[in-house]
């Protein structure tokens, strides 16, 4: 396998249907995703020749700290589906690449476990905001105290989007997996399940202020995943965040929405 394509191709042949329904499927009829990809390919190269390139540097530095490549791991869940080590072995390959992991809030290991496999790993940390605040004040305390540099906090989900193969096919986390970073938090709860979590957990009134709530509990960088306009990363900058993430959910929230590289969002 040479390129991300064969590594799909060879996924999709191996990994059980639900599972790569998944990973591979957007919300709705996939309109978004689909327009994600083909958006990339729309974009023509403008090469210059004769340049000395003899000598090549992809570095770059992101919020002050120096990366090898100006690519780095955007946050995605279960990790463990697809392989044993999950986050982990994730964790890993950023380390050795020397780029920015941005570890899910739905990690199938726990943040203290990645940061054990890649201890000098640089990483972010992935928030969602839930009803019980208390649940999103106790994992920004433990990210800090662990040594991530920064939350990146989605805004783009404040309900999970319709996932029709998701539905079709039923999906749960298989009984050995779990969402480790809320490891006995909702023990207690005998209702419906959505992605490992109790279902209606997440914050549905999570508004502009709250980036002033989330920057009293911690002195990470915060970085706001999920901007699409212009206009809300000009809000963004009068509410002080340090980043944005131009993003989509991957087309799996809003469909109809405009690709991450499309110039609707300029």
């Amino acid at each position: 396998m040479v390129c991300l394509t064969d590594f799909e191709l060879y996924a999709k042949e191996h990994l059980p249907k639900a599972t790569w329904d998944y990973y591979a499927a957007g919300a709705d009829e996939c309109c978004t995703r689909d327009d994600n990809l083909l958006a990339y390919k729309r974009i023509r190269l403008r090469p210059r020749m004769l340049r000395d390139v003899s000598i090549s540097d992809t570095r770059t530095t992101v919020q002050g700290t120096e990366i090898s490549f100006p690519v780095g791991i955007a946050p995605t869940a279960f990790h463990c589906l697809a392989w044993p080590d999950g986050e982990m072995s994730t964790a890993r390959a950023t380390e050795a690449m020397n780029t920015c992991y941005i570890t899910s809030t739905y990690s199938t290991c726990s943040v203290e476990e990645i940061v054990t496999a890649a201890p000098t790993g640089y990483r972010w940390f992935q928030l969602y905001v839930y009803r019980n605040r208390k649940v999103s004040e106790q994992i920004v305390h433990r990210v800090e105290a662990l040594g991530y540099k920064a939350l990146v906090l989605t805004v783009d989900v404040p309900y999970t989007g319709k996932r029709r193969n998701d539905i079709r096919n039923q999906f749960r986390l298989p009984p050995h997996l779990k969402v480790k970073n809320f490891d006995g938090v909702f023990e207690e709860n005998n209702g419906p399940e959505e992605y490992g979590v109790p279902a209606n957990t997440l914050d549905p009134s999570i508004s502009w202020k709250d980036v002033y709530w989330l920057q009293s509990l911690t002195r990470l960088p915060i970085i706001i995943k999920g901007i699409l306009t212009k206009e809300d990363a000009e809000l963004a900058v009068e509410h002080g965040v340090q980043g944005i993430i131009v993003s989509n959910h991957g087309g799996r929230q809003l469909d109809g929405g405009p690709a991450t590289v499309s110039e609707i969002i300029i």
